[in-house]
């Protein structure tokens, strides 16, 4: 079981809305659904009337509340306290932070920032954006890492944290060299066999912004893929599968070395923000340090 279950079976019970809960727990409706139909699969009966409006606990759900809260607590405190032995007389810097972001952006700017502050010590969870800001908000964490777009940004109450944008990426749509060339793959072209693709899981960040950006235009594409991950979804860009958005700071030696090719215009790209959260009021030295410098 996700600890993530029982906290959104708290918002739930909370809220008393799927809608507001989801949008609370930065997740999709559907993923968000899905995620409370897993905790009821998982305690054997219903835990929530979705008859009612607004929806109602069932009799188990009562029941199970009152563990849930108490799960909940108890874990957190837990990992907090064996964190806290963990760092000793060394502290670790504490990222939450985007898969992608971690492999493709932050590991290098991590080992370039360590040149200039040789003690620093860090610790990097690369995790779903809902994950990050739960451990940005807990103070378990020092810094988040995430996009920003314009139609999806995390839902997090920024009066109480410090945001610096760090760069500008790019979501374009690509594939391998071979079978743009052979094919004639383009989504500027609607006529044609339609072209493999290869898609987000539509709960994930990556998968939002897709959806409610640049594949709202007519697409001859047939969806033949999904995966959550971007590393995931470039290996098959390079074994020549089909054709996917991806993070332009993801690709860029193969870009540069024409093993992966734009296959749109401009109009089929967006643009993306890394950023930076932080409580600056918390840092020590040479957490001070580091953000001034990142």
């Amino acid at each position: 079981m996700d600890l993530n279950w029982l906290r959104d079976f708290e918002c739930l019970a909370r809220t008393r809305n799927f809608t507001r809960a989801a949008d609370e727990r930065n997740i999709t409706q559907s993923a968000f659904s899905r995620r409370i139909r897993g905790l009821e699969s998982w305690v054997g009966l219903p835990l929530v009337n979705r008859a009612t409006y607004p929806v109602q606990l069932t009799e188990a759900g009562q029941q199970f509340l009152p563990a849930a809260h108490g799960a909940i607590s108890q874990l957190s405190e837990t990992r907090q306290s064996l964190r806290d032995a963990d760092r000793g007389d060394s502290r670790f810097i504490r990222f939450s932070v985007l898969h992608t972001i971690s492999v493709n952006f932050l590991a290098a700017r991590i080992y370039a920032l360590q040149r200039q502050l040789p003690d620093m010590r860090t610790r990097v969870v690369s995790d779903s954006l809902s994950t990050c800001c739960e451990l940005l908000v807990e103070g378990a964490v020092d810094f988040m890492l995430c996009y920003y777009h314009y139609s999806v940004s995390p839902t997090i109450d920024e009066s109480a944290f410090v945001r610096k944008d760090l760069v500008t990426d790019r979501l374009i749509p690509v594939a391998a060299a071979k079978p743009v060339r052979d094919l004639g793959w383009d989504l500027n072209r609607l006529g044609g066999p339609p072209i493999p693709y290869l898609a987000y899981e539509r709960s994930s960040f990556l998968g939002m912004v897709v959806e409610a950006t640049v594949d709202r235009k007519p697409l001859n594409a047939e969806m033949i893929h999904v995966d959550g991950l971007v590393e995931s979804i470039k290996r098959r860009l390079l074994q020549g599968s089909g054709f996917a958005w991806m993070p332009a700071t993801a690709i860029v030696a193969e870009l540069a070395e024409g093993v992966l090719v734009p296959i749109g215009d401009d109009s089929w790209s967006t643009k993306l923000t890394i950023s930076a959260l932080a409580n600056p009021a918390t840092f020590d030295q040479t957490a001070a340090a580091l953000w001034d410098l990142l």
